[in-house]
């Protein structure tokens, strides 16, 4: 759950250096909203974290600032890249999502339907984005998102 937490921490910093920097408003406008939504998560992740008597990632602090500058950089990019960063990203999330709920089994029902309801959030976000303009990303780029996410899974499970 603390990986989930992270993820949602880079989420929120994603969302708002996008909306920051979105040309468009209808795109800053939907931007903020799913930063909204990821602020749900992000706190239903905490309350659960707590229940286990987890603890959040010493790394968040570094997630979130590098999300944002990540996310400003795809708002400045234009209407078709930023969509489409938000749709590759939401792809990925699912797919980690996915795999953390066959990880997890049924025993533990709270944590399941947490992340049951985030998946559903995630793929609306990614299909809205399409829906909106946005445009597949070349495969380098949705590779180096794989890469950033894979070094956010490890260090924030460790950290």
């Amino acid at each position: 759950m603390r990986v989930n937490h992270s993820g949602e921490v880079a989420a929120q910093a994603l969302y708002q250096g996008q909306a920051l920097t979105a040309g468009d408003t209808a795109v800053s406008a939907a931007m903020r909203r799913a930063a909204a939504e990821e602020t749900d998560h992000l706190a239903w992740c905490e309350s659960r974290l707590r229940e286990l008597e987890g603890r959040t990632s010493l790394l968040n602090p570094l997630w979130y600032a590098g999300s944002f500058a990540i996310g400003a950089l795809a708002g400045v990019l234009g209407r078709g890249a930023n969509l489409g960063f938000v749709a590759e990203t939401e792809r990925q999330v699912e797919a980690h999502l996915r795999g953390h709920l066959e990880r997890l089994g049924d025993a533990d029902r709270r944590s399941r339907a947490i992340l049951e309801q985030m998946t559903h959030d995630e793929m609306q976000h990614g299909a809205q984005a399409m829906t909106m303009g946005g445009r597949e990303l070349p495969f380098p780029v949705r590779a180096a998102m794989r890469l950033t996410a894979k070094a956010l899974t490890e260090g924030s499970y460790w950290l």
